[in-house]
């Protein structure tokens, strides 16, 4: 089992900045892809943004490329996600997830997920 917690969410204007943590414990952090999703109210949950196991590869959706960037420390068992140039349409709960290896831009392909941060864009 990994169990992960975000935080970093909150209120921000438009064209603002947060920072999104992910704290992973259970199994060994580095084994794992990491991936950041969100869902606003009414719509499905999507995909932000995903890292590999060390690092050495990032993927972003079209709608964040530019303005936001994922990394990790893996000693510290944390995964980031840097929100730049936040737009109302950014507005949604973020959620951290983990797969062995691998990443994902399918949510349905990773095992293990967070309860999730909110993130509001005021306009």
């Amino acid at each position: 089992q990994v169990q992960l917690v975000e935080s970093g969410g909150g209120l921000v204007q438009a064209g603002g900045s947060l920072r999104l943590s992910c704290a992973a414990s259970g199994r060994t952090f580095s084994n794992y892809a990491m991936g950041w999703f969100r869902q606003a109210p009414g719509k499905e949950r999507e995909f932000v943004a995903a890292i590999s196991w060390n690092a050495d590869s990032t993927y972003y959706a079209d709608s964040v490329k530019g303005r936001f960037a994922i990394s990790r420390d893996n000693p510290k068992n944390t995964v980031y996600l840097q929100m730049n140039s936040l737009k109302p349409e950014d507005t949604a709960v973020y959620y951290c997830a983990a797969r062995y290896r691998v990443y994902s831009i399918t949510s349905r392909d990773y095992p293990y997920w967070g309860q999730g941060t909110q993130v509001t864009v005021s306009s």
